[in-house]
């Protein structure tokens, strides 16, 4: 592949971030033929006034034959922002499953590397004032127009007014300006303005003389002073030309005025500096992490399963140390010149875990998850291409990052879900993703989990990857004790209170008087998961979806969890006019005032997504809980994933039955895992942690293996009834959903669609169509399919292409603009 061109004519192909099929040629002008490269972004028009931000894939001189070419109108950078080995690995993603290669590319790069698009209004050269009678605020738009351009953002400083839709429009109607796109880079450098000390002041005579100058002008005198104290420029002439922020400096209470006056004098320069966003603590690193004999011989065995094995999966329980074994092997990693990518499942993690691998790796540890801005994922995307960073730790769109020479990756839990993206498309998993990832850049993977997913420990146990296992905590720490509280009979013997059993509750009570902590763990947020009439028994239900609304209490409104759509809670039901409203059900929100109410001594926090919205509201949360600011934390499976806190004793499940039955293949996997996680925060330095399960059902199977802590009988149990119903990991599935505005119309064409399917694959691999558990959102009704294909089918993408084009041509023929169709290949 040429990455430049030498003719003076030539033309390249651009991937664009729309959901499209193909790539699109367009002419380079001869402007920018010394300067194209493959993987720079580039401004191109699309359609008939729209402009997109591409990304160079190929450049050639074959001029398409079938359209005229459009040429492409600015060259972004200077240098790639994409190299060859992202290319392939998108075209991987984007074969796999099933998606374009714009969809990838929209998920690849940061927002801050596309354009947007600002409306701006210029004055109509052909526009005479003298015809029209212009109002004052119109005369004043036009005046201003006279100079410059302006947006609808400067109008409304103009007119001193929000609303300037009607002024734009009746300028628009008297033909006196004109709008136009102006299309600006989202991305913008962090700015600093810092001020000096004049040279000519740097020597012990001149700045003796300069202080008596301003003997007696007191303020200005001591802002030279403040300068000093943090500036020794008599004793380092390099502190003074590097100079101070300008705003530590106005933080010291010094006149902001008197500062003007000495800039404006020349006694201090004034200059700005380009500053990274990101700050990490680069002084006194650890060299080297302290293993326990068993991190030691776990590491070793890891060493030498790479050797021949490119993928090794690491069984470690909850508190074996895990995060220590990786910083060890990442350390190995960069020490031999490669990079090395570490893997989380939520935004959650990441808090704790910074701040553990920021003590061995400072500034050359690079953080990337979507809490950052815009502009903070753009810098650190810059920063691996420099070079400033070997080592990278994020969450799943971290695989898309321009690694060039990546030597290690490590998915810490591995098993979960998080790591599938659900919408929009690519609906990748980036476990399986870094695979492949790993395997373009011939780098070394290591999965790590308390609870590996039934698909990877089986490719272990079958040798595709290589196995290694931590069955003891770190120091011999004993695993957490786990008991059940039945409520079947609490609730017989009326001991349980608000939802929680007379057993927890005295566990928390003791807990506490101990001065340690607990954890609460309820996946369902809100307050109640519904309102219900007492007299009719009608619930409040989303407009847009078949769901009930949830009960929020703190913002007094019924959401929706899938639209978004909310409602103030009515004072009368919506049927029958009675006020008898009772809530059903209970989510964090109410298990925190509840609790609040049983135990007010108690310092109760919660949290779920709807306290940690907040770019900084995670790491406030663990803080506060870390440091014992916290008694009783409350939260969904947020405080399941790998958090570790030295004080919690106790954790109580509120309510396991939920997760048992949930129509899914999966389900018991789920409980299973979560259960166990959410366990492994209890007792992990002391060793006297407690487990506490509410359930109407202590019997069920999988309880007695999560009691004893059991992975190899329950891994056994699962497996064999995967194997028997045909289920991941003896198949390979594929999920197809069928949506459309009319419920009719979506039944039809699922049927239609799966008689095509059974005709081209076969009967036996198709389930369905039918209605999934929540039939309607966001309006649409949904109608599902799964395909299941033998695990080792020959031919499997051609068959992937095949069901591809089945869908796409039922898409095209059928569904309109009032439907479309879904592919999710390994649907989770």
């Amino acid at each position: 592949m040429s990455s430049k061109v030498n003719r003076e004519e030539g033309y390249c192909d651009v991937v664009l971030p729309l959901p499209l099929p193909q790539l699109f040629t367009y002419k380079i002008p001869p402007t920018y033929i010394k300067n194209i490269h493959v993987g720079v972004r580039v401004i191109v028009p699309f359609g008939q006034r729209k402009f997109v931000t591409g990304v160079v894939k190929k450049i050639h001189q074959n001029k398409p034959a079938a359209y005229q070419t459009k040429e492409i109108l600015d060259v972004l950078d200077t240098e790639p922002t994409m190299n060859s080995l992202q290319f392939r690995f998108m075209d991987w993603m984007a074969e796999y499953y099933l998606c374009t290669p714009g969809e990838v590319l929209q998920a690849a790069l940061p927002s801050g590397f596309k354009l947007s698009s600002e409306s701006m209004i210029q004055l109509n050269p052909a526009f005479k004032e003298s015809d029209f009678d212009l109002t004052e605020k119109e005369q004043r738009v036009i005046q201003e127009l006279r100079s410059r351009t302006l947006s609808y953002k400067d109008i409304s400083k103009l007119i001193d007014s929000p609303g300037v839709q009607s002024i734009i429009k009746s300028l628009i109607q008297k033909q006196a300006i004109l709008l136009f796109e102006e299309v600006k880079e989202k991305y913008s450098p962090k700015i600093v303005t810092r001020i000096r000390l004049n040279e000519k002041f740097t020597s012990n005579e001149s700045l003796s003389a300069l202080l008596d100058q301003f003997e007696k002008k007191p303020k200005q005198q001591e802002i030279i002073l403040r300068y000093l104290q943090q500036v020794p420029v008599l004793l380092d002439a390099e502190s003074n030309r590097l100079g101070i922020e300008k705003s530590l400096l106005l933080n010291t209470n010094i006149s902001a005025t008197s500062l003007q006056t000495l800039l404006k004098s020349e006694i201090f320069i004034s200059f700005e500096e380009i500053v990274s966003r990101l700050t990490f603590r680069p002084d006194e690193k650890k060299h080297s992490v302290s293993l326990s004999p068993d991190q030691e011989t776990a590491k070793e065995s890891i060493l030498r399963q790479f050797d021949s094995k490119d993928i090794v999966l690491l069984h470690g329980v909850t508190g074996s140390g895990k995060t220590e074994i990786y910083i060890d092997l990442i350390k190995r990693s960069i020490d031999n010149g490669s990079q090395a990518l570490l893997l989380l499942p939520e935004i959650a993690l990441t808090t704790q875990i910074v701040n553990r691998l920021e003590e061995y790796f400072g500034d050359k540890m690079g953080v990337y998850h979507s809490k950052f801005s815009d502009n903070e994922r753009v810098e650190v995307w810059k920063g691996l291409q420099e070079g400033r960073y070997d080592f990278i730790v994020g969450v799943r769109s971290a695989i898309f990052l321009p690694f060039t020479h990546l030597g290690l990756v490590i998915v810490d839990e591995e098993h979960e879900s998080s790591y599938k993206q659900q919408d929009p498309a690519p609906r990748y998993n980036g476990r399986d993703s870094a695979l492949v990832l790993a395997r373009i850049h011939s780098a070394k993977t290591l999965l790590g989990s308390a609870t590996p997913s039934i698909e990877s420990r089986d490719a272990a146990l079958k040798n595709k990857w290589g196995y290694v296992s931590l069955l003891k905590r770190y120091a011999n720490v004993a695993l957490p004790e786990i008991v059940f509280a039945d409520m079947k009979t609490e609730r017989k013997n009326k001991t349980v209170q608000q939802g929680f059993s007379l057993k927890l509750l005295t566990a928390i009570r003791e807990t506490i008087a101990n001065k340690k902590q607990v954890i609460i763990f309820q996946n369902r947020r809100g307050y109640a998961p519904m309102l219900e009439c007492e007299d009719c028994g009608n619930i409040p239900m989303c407009n847009s979806c078949s769901v009930s609304l949830t009960y929020h209490q703190f913002s007094h409104e019924l959401r929706c969890h899938y639209c978004g759509f909310a409602r103030k809670v009515p004072n009368k039901c919506d049927s029958c006019s009675s006020n008898r409203l009772k809530t059903i059900g209970a989510g964090t929100e109410r298990l925190e005032d509840e609790l609040q109410l049983i135990l007010p001594e108690a310092r109760i926090s919660r949290m779920d997504l709807d306290t940690t919205r907040r770019k900084n509201s995670f790491a406030e949360l663990i803080t506060a809980f870390s440091q014992g600011e916290i008694d009783i934390l409350i939260g969904t499976q947020m405080v399941t994933k790998g958090l570790d806190f030295a004080n919690v004793e106790l954790v109580g499940v509120y309510d396991a039955d939920r997760m048992l039955y949930f129509p899914d293949f999966r389900a018991i996997e789920r409980t299973y895992q979560m259960i166990v996680q959410v366990s492994g925060r209890a007792g992990r330095k002391s060793g006297m942690g407690k487990v506490i399960i509410q359930t109407a059902q202590p019997d069920h199977p999988v309880f007695p293996f999560i009691q004893k802590n059991d992975y190899d009988n329950y891994f056994t149990r699962e497996v064999y009834e995967r194997e028997m119903y045909l289920y991941p990991p003896f198949t390979r599935m594929i999920h197809v959903s069928v949506l459309h505005l009319d419920k009719k119309e979506a039944l039809k064409c699922g049927e239609q669609l799966a008689g095509k399917l059974r005709a081209k694959i076969g009967s036996k691999r198709i389930l369905g169509p039918q209605a999934p558990s929540i039939e309607r959102l966001r309006n649409y009704y949904h109608i599902e399919l799964f395909i299941k294909l033998e695990r080792d089918i020959k031919g499997l993408q051609s068959i992937k292409n095949e069901i591809a084009a089945i869908i796409g041509s039922e898409q095209n023929m059928h569904m309109g603009s009032k439907g479309r169709i879904i592919i999710d290949i390994d649907p989770i």
